[in-house]
């Protein structure tokens, strides 16, 4: 457990020695970008093709905010206004999903991090960094349109302007210190987002297919 704001945890506890040691092998590329950018369907996509475990964080707190409980009522409200959920409740989230995984190469992660402490809490907790970090770049307008379209099929609760706006805003914020971070440990990789379907898709290919010739030559 760690320090609780609201009663979710702002920080949480290092893995014990055997649970890092399941997290040592497997890739793990995190896959950031704002939303309406494309991320989603495209790691569902290169999980089914790689044999990875797709772990999409927003999906995640989205089904932790259906719950009927305090904490639930609390997530729900955070995302509504377009806010960061806390860091230690994000990683046991993250954490518990590989970790129940088995039989996979490696892990796409969604969504993820979200801001300069969860990076580093992931280092802390999991003991190690990401393989790689793909960031989808697409211009604020061109994912705002897209949000729009897909709030017309009401599947989404945070698709309305005024929240999207918000959760572009508190992206760009968040999200530059993190690309600096990943930047000078040369793990980003930037695709652009506004491109077709599959040239975006065989780029992530070929960046995922470099990570896998570079674990084989270690090998």
């Amino acid at each position: 457990m760690g320090i609780c704001h609201g009663r979710l945890p702002e920080t949480t506890k290092p893995l014990n020695f055997e649970l890092r040691e399941k997290l040592r092998s497997p890739i793990i590329v995190f896959v950031i970008g704002g939303p309406g950018c494309g991320k989603g369907s495209h790691c569902a996509r290169l999980a089914t093709k790689y044999n990875f475990y797709h772990v999409a964080v927003g999906e995640l707190l989205r089904e932790e905010a259906k719950k009927a409980t305090s904490r639930s009522r609390i997530i729900k409200d955070i995302m509504l206004k377009g806010a960061l959920v806390p860091a230690g409740y994000v990683l046991d989230l993250v954490t518990d999903n590989m970790l129940r995984t088995e039989n996979v190469k490696g892990f796409f992660i969604d969504g993820f991090p979200r801001g300069i402490g969860q990076a580093k809490l992931f280092e802390e907790v999991v003991g190690r960094s990401p393989n790689i970090v793909i960031v989808f770049d697409c211009s604020t307008e061109t994912m705002i349109q897209r949000l729009l379209r897909r709030s017309h099929t009401g599947t989404r609760a945070d698709d309305h302007e005024r929240v999207i706006r918000q959760r572009l805003e508190a992206h760009y914020t968040l999200s530059e210190p993190v690309l600096t971070y990943y930047l000078q440990k040369n793990m980003l990789r930037n695709v652009l987002g506004e491109e077709p379907s599959e040239i975006i898709f065989a780029k992530c290919c070929s960046v995922v297919e470099d990570v896998l010739r570079g674990q084989s030559v270690q090998r």
